[in-house]
């Protein structure tokens, strides 16, 4: 009966219940919130992450994906024990910021492209900032300082790396997927082997051959699978704006932070730091924000702003899950890659301070 009452589902909708008690306690609270998260989306989310899903899209049914694949192979696979499609995957996730990495990642489980090891090991690594936020948000909004821009991304992208090549031990029993190679022997002789340019260009093309969907209906659905992708994330954006103003108001966030601020003194970092930890480990933008205005000296406040990144937030952790949800990937492996790759850009800060510090 105990256990009945403790599992994760009871849990949660015992979280739900007090949530929506709160709401009702604060409805003027909850009114703002919700706007201020609607807001969020709206002027920043939606115009950020919208092209580059429609355009990921696009590439994915023009081939572009499997020309990638074809010319990274060599490297992606030594490296990250992935097939060289996931340099596509890592370079778009890198560039466009979470969720796009996870987003990839999906669509190529659905096409049968990787299977469920190598997503896993995809999606654990590239989910980080796009370097818009990372610099014209953070370094230049809420630090006022660019200069700070090349330690952040140094850790907070390096970081990335280190765990792609620490996942490469994920599961590694699992199999990899199947490279489809061309046959070089015909008729008793050897034909000469084509350029690695030439198999990608032909892989594109047999994708895009594949795909048949001409250039309209390809840019329609495009539009449509990125709108409804926007809509799942404005709606958890908006949630967590709820559920941080109601847990803020019932005194449960500055009781994490109090408890935060003892563990940071024990261990000598700044206990004002403590508020934007708190923060990051729900929303990325408050806690990098929070993490700018601490005011506990730069080199501390840029190494908890890596850490705020490289979690991420229960937010974008929800958006992966929501992505995942379809998929037979498992949260559990890229919770845990989160987790280490935030202490290691934190680290990377403390390490890097001395050649890159502003």
């Amino acid at each position: 009966m105990l256990r009945a009452f403790v599992h994760p589902l009871s849990i949660t909708a015992l979280g739900a219940l007090i949530i929506v008690l709160l709401m009702t306690v604060f409805p003027t609270e909850t009114l703002h919130s919700s706007l201020r998260g609607l807001s969020i989306w709206w002027q920043v989310l939606f115009p950020a992450l919208f092209p580059f899903f429609v355009i990921s899209e696009i590439l994915l049914g023009f081939g572009i994906v499997h020309f990638f694949g074809k010319l990274l192979d060599p490297f992606m696979r030594p490296l990250f024990r992935l097939p060289g499609i996931g340099g596509f995957v890592v370079t778009m996730g890198y560039i466009s910021g979470y969720p796009v990495g996870a987003r990839l990642t999906a669509q190529l489980w659905e096409q049968r492209l990787i299977n469920r090891t190598e997503g896993e090991r995809l999606v654990a690594f590239t989910t980080t900032s796009d370097p818009i936020f990372l610099i014209g948000a953070v370094s230049v909004g809420f630090f006022q300082n660019a200069a700070l821009a090349p330690v952040l991304a140094a850790a907070h992208y390096g970081g990335g790396l280190i765990i792609g090549f620490l996942m490469r031990f994920h599961d590694r029993h699992a199999p990899l997927s199947a490279v489809k190679k061309s046959i070089d022997i015909a008729g008793g002789l050897k034909k000469r082997r084509p350029s690695r340019i030439a198999e990608a260009l032909k892989a594109m093309h047999e994708a895009r051959l594949l795909d048949g969907r001409g250039l309209g209906r390809l840019l329609q659905d495009s539009v449509q699978s990125a709108l409804r992708l926007m809509i799942v994330v404005g709606g958890l954006v908006v949630f967590f704006s709820v559920v941080m103003e109601m847990l803020t108001h019932a005194g449960i966030v500055e009781a994490l932070a109090e408890a935060l601020r003892y563990w940071f003194g024990l261990i000598g970092l700044p206990k004002p730091l403590a508020d934007a930890g708190i923060f990051g480990l729900f929303e990325v933008t408050l806690g990098a924000r929070a993490a700018g205005t601490a005011g506990t000296g730069l080199m501390h406040q840029a190494a908890l702003a890596a850490w705020v990144l490289s979690w991420g937030g229960l937010s974008v952790h929800a958006q992966i899950a929501s992505l995942l949800s379809r998929t037979d990937l498992r949260y559990r492996p890229f919770f845990l890659a989160r987790l280490l790759h935030s202490f290691i850009a934190m680290a990377l800060v403390y390490l890097l301070w001395g050649w890159l510090s502003p």
